[in-house]
């Protein structure tokens, strides 16, 4: 057995204990941590078959993003997990069919399916990032440019709905500062002395 497979058994172990501790983790934090472990396992994955770009995309995108953003939107509100998992047992035959019926349907798939004629990829000299690159800028780059216009104009307009009115905000008059008096400032309080026991 080579290195190669050697560290993508590792990796593919890695991967499907995360997938299964995502969806048995009580706790939805750290189920939000498995699933950050099960994508830099399927990163890792992804650059042992030489897809560096799936890999970085896939790390820089749901990692540094979409996960951070649920584990703050977790981490700031306050659910009640308890009352969360009540109905569990009540929808256990339902999940269970469903389950069933996704497993029927991927066998029959597998099982219709022929087994391609598996020849070697022709190597080229490009790496794939920089074809990516060519054929996103030259032959898509409109649809390139007008996905970067609505990802832009969805941003203004999440910025623009979130925006409440203006705050009262306290200014700093100079001129009331420089001619503040004294008797603005400081009162004199008369008390009288306490008698000492």
């Amino acid at each position: 057995m080579t290195i190669e497979k050697l560290i993508f058994y590792f990796f593919a172990t890695v991967l499907v204990f995360a997938a299964v501790r995502v969806i048995t983790a009580r706790n939805p934090v750290h189920a939000a941590l498995f699933l950050v472990l099960a994508f830099f396992s399927a990163a890792a994955t992804w650059l042992l078959l030489q897809a560096e770009f799936l890999a970085i995309v896939l790390v820089l995108v749901y990692v540094g993003a979409v996960m951070v953003l649920f584990l703050f939107v977790v981490m700031m509100l306050d659910i009640n997990i308890a009352k969360l998992r009540e109905g569990f047992i009540r929808y256990l035959s339902v999940g269970i069919l469903v389950g069933l019926l996704i497993l029927v349907e991927m066998v029959l798939v597998v099982r219709t399916m022929t087994a391609p004629v598996l020849t070697a990829a022709p190597v080229s000299a490009v790496p794939n990032i920089e074809a990516i690159g060519q054929v996103l800028y030259s032959i898509y780059i409109y649809p390139f440019e007008l996905a970067a216009v609505i990802l832009l104009v969805a941003m203004v307009a999440a910025i623009a709905l979130t925006m409440r009115s203006p705050r009262q905000h306290k200014y700093i008059n100079p001129s009331l500062q420089v001619n503040v008096r004294r008797a603005d400032r400081i009162r004199l309080v008369n008390l009288p002395a306490e008698p000492k026991d």
